[in-house]
């Protein structure tokens, strides 16, 4: 039996982010689209799709903007703090023969 001191804590378990469906209601009720956005900016017509699925920094700031918000308060949970402590980065594994 786990104790309640044993079980971790994860405050991004606690975050909600927007629904895919009320992000594209929003642009719609501006008058706005997903595929429309993505044309504007240059992409391919489903690009922007792709950020309400997973992350992709670019396409949420596109997205964002026309919503006039930050891709902060459309997706927290994206956007959390990291669990490590402050100062502690991963290292990025080195190419076979590199030195470090």
């Amino acid at each position: 039996m786990q104790t309640r001191q044993s079980i971790p804590f994860d405050p991004r378990a606690y975050v909600k982010d927007m629904h895919p469906a009320d992000i594209v209601a929003s642009l719609k009720k501006r008058g706005k689209s997903l595929r429309a956005l993505s044309a504007h900016y240059g992409y391919a017509v489903g690009t922007l799709q792709q950020a309400l699925q997973r992350p992709y920094p670019k396409a949420e700031r596109l997205i964002a903007l026309a919503l006039g918000m930050r891709p902060e308060q459309i997706w927290p949970s994206r956007y959390a703090a990291p669990l490590m402590p402050s100062g502690h980065r991963r290292r990025k594994p080195c190419a076979k023969g590199a030195r470090r």
